[in-house]
């Protein structure tokens, strides 16, 4: 294999490892298990947990670009992405002691804080890696396969937790069920998935280092150039427009896919061994659709793949929230997931071609910090809604405004 497909493929690879993350702890098995068996009940359940993440999506807006602008001046980019997986595989572990009971509930919402903030760090600087892999005329499809595989290692992952652990019978390793140490010990296996399968992305991606300033001094100019970029950003009217059109939208997907296993366990009664089923269901096509788009993406360009699936994932999720019973929640909730992949692989391609080459990764700081803004907006509205009405379906009914507001933002944005 050339050093280039190996590099490819290592960068594809960590979206692979990573995804167990997202997929198990913050949407299907763990949020779920926290709503259902560690808080008093599912709403205040709900509640807690969208404060939690909330709070962390505060937190990365504000931390986000300010490491993105000193990576540009420090140059390597993997030792950042290395220290913030070494973060989250850390606090997921320590997930492992949410016991069934609401008594350190505070201390496990605080790990989950901390480990979104090493994920979605760490993703900035994972991000701004993608033009020095993929050749320009291939940033669509790279990325789309990068997210495809994502969805792979989230569906392999989930398999992984439902046949070993979930439905084993006895629980292996002498597990007390009882105690839901089958459920718990999934953290486990996410922190040992995300340590294995990112190894080839720290072997074989090139780390472009194009400026190598001692830390010091990178930290110094990072923050002078951050000053100055924010103090300049009128000069770049375009990305300013799609960084709030997705600041929009993004919000919208990533807490319909969020909150997806909480909603399906709380309005339809589903068990966590038949939310895992959901999630695998829902990675599959999720994979599949970010698959197929990101070749969309390359021939007819990101705005328009990003318009179509943010249109779709409007009407589909506004079916899917009004679902009659379990079987057309199904069928609408696979139907909708299919857009998730292409709105965010088609968005990471966008901001790849607009950005500068010199402020490459200060500009996906930006890109993570207007992903995150009002991040805490979806979560917080999900839950002060579902307190005030009693029901998720009104809850994350919310998220629609969010996914509308972006795409009428985004009809002004011009492609490169």
């Amino acid at each position: 294999m050339k050093p280039e497909q190996r590099s490819v493929l290592g960068w594809c690879l960590f979206d692979f490892a990573n995804s167990a993350y997202v997929t198990v702890i913050v949407t299907f098995v763990f949020a779920t298990y926290f709503t259902q068996g560690v808080a008093p009940t599912p709403e205040q359940g709900t509640a807690w947990w969208g404060t939690a993440q909330g709070i962390s999506a505060l937190l990365i807006a504000l931390i986000s670009p300010v490491v993105g602008a000193i990576a540009d001046h420090a140059g390597r980019r993997k030792v950042w992405v290395f220290w913030c997986s070494i973060l989250t595989v850390i606090t997921t572990a320590f997930l492992w002691f949410a016991e069934p009971n609401s008594s350190h509930i505070a201390l496990i919402l605080a790990a989950v804080v901390i480990a979104n903030i090493g994920f979605e760090v760490g993703q900035v600087f994972y991000n701004a890696l993608l033009p020095s892999v993929a050749p320009s005329e291939k940033l669509g499809r790279i990325s789309g396969w990068a997210s495809g595989c994502g969805y792979g290692g989230g569906l392999l992952c989930l398999l992984l937790c439902l046949l070993l652990f979930i439905r084993a019978d006895p629980a292996p390793f002498g597990l007390d069920k009882a105690a839901s140490a089958h459920v718990r010990a999934t953290v486990l296996v996410v922190a040992i998935w995300f340590s294995v399968f990112s190894l080839p992305f720290f072997f074989w991606v090139k780390d472009d280092a194009a400026q190598t300033q001692p830390i010091g001094l990178a930290i110094k100019s990072g923050l002078i150039q951050l000053r100055e970029t924010l103090g300049k950003i009128r000069q770049y009217p375009n990305i300013v427009r799609f960084l709030i059109a997705r600041m929009l939208y993004n919000d919208g997907v990533t807490t319909i896919f969020a909150f997806g296993g909480i909603f399906a366990a709380g309005t339809f009664g589903m068990t966590v061994a038949e939310v895992i089923q959901l999630g695998i269901a829902l990675n599959v096509t999720a994979g599949i659709g970010a698959a197929v788009f990101g070749w969309i993406d390359d021939k007819f360009g990101s705005k328009r793949t990003i318009s179509i699936s943010v249109l779709a994932v409007i009407v589909f999720g506004a079916l899917t929230l009004s679902a009659p019973d379990k079987t057309w929640f199904w069928i609408w909730a696979l139907t909708v997931s299919t857009f998730f992949g292409p709105v965010q692989a088609a968005s990471r391609t966008m901001m790849a071609r607009l950005s500068p080459l010199e402020i490459r990764t200060e500009m996906f700081g930006l890109f993570a910090l207007t992903g995150k803004a009002i991040a805490f907006g979806g979560p917080l509205a999900v839950g002060w809604m579902t307190a005030v009405s009693g029901s998720q379906r009104w809850g994350l009914a919310t998220v629609l405004v969010f996914l509308a507001g972006g795409l009428w933002v985004l009809r002004g944005v011009k492609e490169p």
